[in-house]
């Protein structure tokens, strides 16, 4: 049966896997090897020049990440999907089909730190240009464009200020563009947001926060969402021009809409190599299979101690788009409709020295780097994940001295209220 036939639970559950062939076992095996032996020399020479699908070795595909990569399609609505390492080398692969040196991409400003870093910085040694604007105002993605612009790339849910794209709005510059708008769905997951459904054509994910669930288990996703044409030979020679790397084969005439997603194995981890390992794609495909349940408690959670923080003394301003307060409180009810996510910042009247005191004196949240764990997560942007920025680049992404990113786990909500009672107490001191 199709997976449009199924629901998401069901999904979470069921896509990409069945029972083992060779053992019956239910659970998705832990394929922990390197490389698979070949029928014969023919056979080893069809896989090796994409004639023929299977396993060579797990730098390209394995049969464990196999399934996470076909449940995250899935979950997503796509057709294909590429697990990586970590978040940031979904980043990297899922530009690296549609980029050569010189072009260009217009992204959000209201991004994870680190994504301003490697966006800003890194990929300049690709030579690949990048112009960052303030997603507020959908027209400034279309006044960035120029004839070099090759993808938009936004966060659904930004990171950590509580900002929500209005996807539908810049998916229609992109696609007017003739580029496709790519969207990383971390912080909401396919749960709460499927961007696909607002016009987004390709979906990234550290699926080391909510989809894992639990702070195990490092990894990325890129899901095509099946939405974009690729074969534009002048807009994206890898793809729609004969490759030399495979004899001339051209990606687009020989894979169809599965193109951008062979692309990723063939090339890109190939090439690149930020395989995810099939012991952290196992445990990311136990993470999803609670990720329904989770979300929805995260969720309420999140909600409660945004509610007490707004009312706190101590408390200047909470950046939550569930809360009515939010200026994003409308967008989140079009496109986070089960909720905004359980990642949000606060002001602290007492700016920076109180931020550092507050991740000092809680007990029961944990002080680390980290969101989307079943744990309640804090931690100070300014000091740690935003540090390598510019004090507007700080401000721009909603991480400024006296700004707290919280990230509300599973735990009894009443215990988290009072550890941030007591320890904002104690930080107003």
């Amino acid at each position: 049966m199709a997976n449009d036939q199924f629901g998401f639970e069901t999904l979470a559950l069921h896509a990409g896997a069945a029972p083992d062939s060779a053992t019956g076992a239910r659970q998705v095996p832990i394929y922990q090897n390197t490389s698979y032996v070949f029928n014969s020399a023919d056979h080893a020479a069809a896989l090796f020049n994409l004639q023929e699908l299977g396993f060579i070795y797990s730098r390209l595909t394995n049969p464990t990440v196999s399934v996470l990569e076909e449940r995250m399609a899935a979950l997503e609505g796509g057709v294909g999907g590429t697990a990586t390492a970590s978040g940031h080398a979904a980043q990297m692969l899922a530009l690296l089909p549609l980029m050569g040196p010189g072009d260009h991409i217009v992204a959000s400003s209201k991004l994870y730190g680190g994504s301003i870093n490697q966006m800003g910085h890194t990929y300049k040694k690709f030579d690949w240009q990048v112009d960052f604007v303030d997603p507020s105002d959908p027209e400034n993605f279309r006044c960035a464009l120029t004839p070099r612009t090759k993808a938009i790339f936004v966060e659904c849910l930004a990171n950590p200020g509580g900002v929500v794209v209005d996807l539908e709005k810049v998916a229609a510059i992109a696609h007017e563009a003739e580029i496709p708008l790519i969207v990383d769905n971390t912080l909401a997951s396919p749960y709460l947001c499927r961007p696909k459904e607002f016009g987004a054509d390709i979906v990234v994910h550290s699926t080391t926060k909510f989809l894992a669930g639990q702070g195990q288990a490092l990894g990325g996703v890129i899901v095509d969402c099946d939405s974009f044409d690729f074969h534009k030979p002048e807009k994206f020679p890898s793809l729609a021009t004969p490759a030399p790397e495979y004899h001339g084969l051209t990606f687009t005439e020989s894979f169809g809409n599965l193109a951008y997603t062979f692309y990723g194995h063939a090339i890109g981890l190939r090439d690149i190599g930020p395989a995810q390992q099939p012991m952290n794609a196992f445990l990311t495909i136990l993470g999803i299979e609670t990720l329904p349940l989770r979300m929805e408690r995260h969720v309420e959670n999140a909600l409660k101690v945004a509610e007490f923080l707004e009312g706190h003394p101590a408390v200047d301003t909470v950046n939550y788009a569930g809360l009515p307060s939010s200026p994003y409180h409308g967008l989140a009810q079009k496109y986070l409709p089960k909720g905004a996510g359980s990642v949000f910042t606060v002001a602290l009247k007492g700016g920076y020295d109180v931020g550092k005191k507050v991740v000092e004196s809680v007990e029961l949240f944990s002080h680390l780097a980290n969101i989307g764990d079943a744990k309640s997560l804090l931690l100070h942007p300014a000091s740690t994940t935003h540090n390598q920025l510019t004090d507007d680049q700080k401000a721009a992404a909603g991480a400024g001295p006296e700004v707290l990113r919280l990230s509300i786990g599973l735990e009894t909500v009443s215990d988290l209220i009072r550890d941030l009672d007591r320890a904002l107490a104690i930080a107003s001191k």
